[in-house]
């Protein structure tokens, strides 16, 4: 449908609801149609009737039935009738392409995902750019890491680290995991925290403890749990509960006033036969 231009409504193909209804009966059943909605004008001596589509499949949805007629000719013909979304349709998400719909954690055993050659996130190897260990050639602490034939084809970019620092960071092994929170030491100062080189390693390490919930993965050095390598146990809780028997009371239970004076024993005579 043309919106470019306003174009008069054409009287006689407004006209034909009738016709309209008759061509979309003979294409769909009968009991899919609805009431008709509006004629609008799609060129000079074409207008397309809309009616309601009944179909539970296809709510909001609407038939549209094209209309002409030749010029000083009363006759109107069919063009088309075709099923179009409305405003209120219930229309499929948007498509998106696989490289925007994959999600971390979706690649699975087998699974291949091949990455971009334009890739922000990488840059050649053998150039080392954007590397802070290597940017300047003339350091001989940092010489270039490339070696023909035995190099990595790219490496991170700095867009990639600072991509990878934000994720872990967020994650559930960083600063702000309720594990972090929790914690009363951090992974800097933890025996088992693995080191990592480069300019990654000034945040973040591997853990090697097993019985830490980040075992073998990324951490942040000011991250933590409860499996810090100088932790103690604590001293088990002990509740000292304050109890007074009071001998003296006939139920046996605390009294507040004490008798001056303890009664007499009771001494029973023992008769022997």
């Amino acid at each position: 449908m043309s919106t470019d231009s306003v174009v008069d409504l054409d009287p006689t193909c407004a006209a034909a609801v009738d016709a309209a209804r008759q061509a979309l009966v003979d294409e769909v059943q009968e009991s899919r149609v609805g009431q008709h909605l509006e004629a609008i004008a799609e060129a000079p001596l074409v207008v397309t009737h809309l009616f309601e589509c009944l179909d539970r499949a296809y709510v909001g949805w609407r038939w549209a039935v094209t209309t002409t007629r030749v010029a000083d000719v009363e006759h109107v013909t069919i063009d088309e009738v075709v099923l179009l979304p409305g405003p209120d349709s219930i229309l499929a998400p948007p498509w998106l392409p696989w490289s925007e719909r994959v999600q971390a954690g979706d690649l699975g055993a087998g699974d291949v995902l091949p990455t971009a050659d334009d890739d922000v996130r990488l840059v050649p190897g053998y150039t080392g750019a954007d590397d802070p260990e290597i940017d300047d050639p003339l350091d001989e602490l940092h010489p270039v890491l490339w070696e023909l034939g035995l190099g990595r084809a790219r490496v991170l970019s700095r867009i990639g680290r600072d991509e990878a620092t934000r994720r872990w960071q967020d994650g559930e092994t960083g600063p702000r995991s309720a594990v972090s929170k929790a914690a009363t030491d951090t992974c800097s100062t933890c025996g088992f925290l693995i080191p990592m080189s480069g300019p990654l390693g000034q945040a973040f390490g591997l853990c090697g403890n097993e019985f830490s919930p980040s075992d073998g993965r990324v951490t942040s050095l000011d991250a933590g749990c409860g499996a810090h390598s100088d932790s103690e146990p604590e001293p088990p809780a002990v509740s000292v509960v304050s109890l007074v028997v009071d001998d003296l009371s006939s139920n046996n239970l605390e009294t507040d006033t004490v008798p001056e004076e303890l009664p007499p024993p009771i001494i029973a005579d023992i008769i022997v036969i």
